[in-house]
């Protein structure tokens, strides 16, 4: 997201007329335009969640755990805006440290009617960006599906968003280091796909493979549920990136443009290279590289051309499915529903491509900002190492500390049995 201060700890959308006010001292002044889009795009992501990303799961699992990550998800809709409320919307984005930010927001303290942040109201702001934790902590299920506790999920996602996400969106969105240093991330490839995929990886080691794995071939139940999930996630995408410009401009159309041109370069790529590789193009690996070429493009949208999307597209597509190929067959990794080689290396690919193609000196090619590429890369990749590196080992002892209060695994006999049974007495199907 682009932003600018507004003085009072608050980013606003980085368009003229907020940027005026800012500078003049002048009142925020309500946009219609600007606020009903922003309202849109909130109901847009918060699809992608549910049911877009719950769908989506849901079929690539088991059919014996299909209600269970339907559960996951739903419950985490709940627990994230609880959280948020109460404390995460100000660490995320009040004054504070360089590393998080303060309490003065807490449950939304001063987040009335009148409150304004640029050119909509603060109120749909605080709304937008709870939209984007609740999608961050849900992706991480995909990591350690079909072999968690119902109750180990809960705790490990309450104390992540306070303890991870909370701090990296300030570090980046809401006044923090990263912001500082000039970070280029329109609309999450380190806060969102970087965080939720090395979350995901460390949960993944730490957790443990599913029971049979690699050995066991354990092919998704439903693919109709997942291509169903796929479209909703594509379409919420348009309001995840395009949102992010806090107004109904240029900036927003152009997110939307380059977001769809990403997403098909991304789908199309992975297929043929699953074609060229194995001998036929499945529907798994088309939606797959859509989500690479989505999650790539996220913190280019709002600074690169069409050109330089198609190229992101492109590389999204390969270098996941390379990624994704990599994890299962190489490292051998349980990372369940492939959310580190798609969500953290797709974000990490996209953040360093960021620093190329947002430089408006490649000719057709070019973006929109006046960057010298080589410094900028370097910004790029020092925000990627420290999401990394502090994703992880924050992660690592996250899980550490829930299985010691309530033991992070399901047994044995529990796994064989299914998820849907053991934690929630109910079936997906009852046929």
């Amino acid at each position: 997201m682009k932003w600018h201060s507004s003085g009072r700890g608050l980013p606003v959308a980085a368009g003229a007329a907020a940027m005026m006010a800012s500078v003049s001292g002048a009142a925020d002044t309500l946009d219609g335009g600007d606020t009903a889009w922003i309202l849109t795009a909130t109901a847009l992501v918060l699809f992608m969640t549910i049911p877009g990303l719950s769908l989506f799961y849901a079929g690539l699992v088991r059919v014996r755990n299909v209600l269970s990550v339907l559960m996951q998800c739903f419950t985490i809709v709940c627990l994230v805006t609880i959280l948020w409320l109460i404390v995460g919307y100000s660490l995320a984005f009040d004054d504070g440290l360089p590393v998080v930010g303060g309490l003065s927001k807490v449950m939304f303290a001063g987040v009335g009617e009148d409150a304004m942040s640029g050119t909509i109201p603060e109120s749909a702001f605080a709304t937008f960006q709870l939209t984007f934790a609740i999608i961050t902590v849900a992706l991480i299920v995909g990591g350690f599906a079909e072999r968690m506790r119902f109750s180990s999920v809960l705790i490990f996602s309450t104390l992540w968003l306070l303890l991870v996400y909370a701090p990296i969106c300030h570090w980046v969105w809401g006044g923090g280091w990263l912001g500082e240093l000039g970070l280029l991330d329109f609309a999450g490839g380190t806060v969102v796909h970087i965080t939720a995929g090395t979350a995901a990886v460390v949960a993944a080691i730490v957790v443990g493979s599913r029971r049979g794995f690699p050995q066991q071939n354990m092919v998704p139940h439903n693919m109709t549920l997942t291509v169903a999930g796929a479209g909703m996630l594509w379409v919420g995408w348009f309001g995840f990136n395009g949102g992010s410009a806090l107004a109904s401009n240029g900036d927003a159309a152009m997110a939307i443009t380059v977001t769809h041109i990403s997403a098909a370069a991304g789908a199309f790529t992975w297929m043929v290279a699953e074609w060229v590789r194995y001998g036929k193009p499945s529907a798994l690996g088309a939606v797959t590289g859509m989500v690479a070429g989505l999650g790539t493009i996220t913190p280019a949208s709002g600074f690169v051309g069409p050109a330089g999307a198609l190229v992101i597209g492109i590389a999204a597509g390969f270098v996941c499915f390379v990624a994704t190929n990599f994890m299962k067959r190489k490292l051998r990794i349980d990372d369940s529903l492939d959310v580190f080689p798609v969500h953290g290396v797709g974000g990490a690919l996209g953040t360093i491509l960021t620093g190329v193609f947002a430089s408006n000196a490649l000719g057709i090619f070019s973006g929109q900002q006046d960057i010298s590429i080589g410094t900028q890369v370097g910004i790029q990749a020092v925000g990627v190492f420290a999401t990394v590196a502090y994703t992880a080992i924050a992660t690592f002892v996250i899980l550490k500390i829930v299985d010691v209060v309530t033991g992070n695994r399901v047994t044995e006999e529990q796994e064989t049995e299914g998820l849907d049974l053991v934690m929630h007495n109910e079936r997906g199907y009852d046929l």
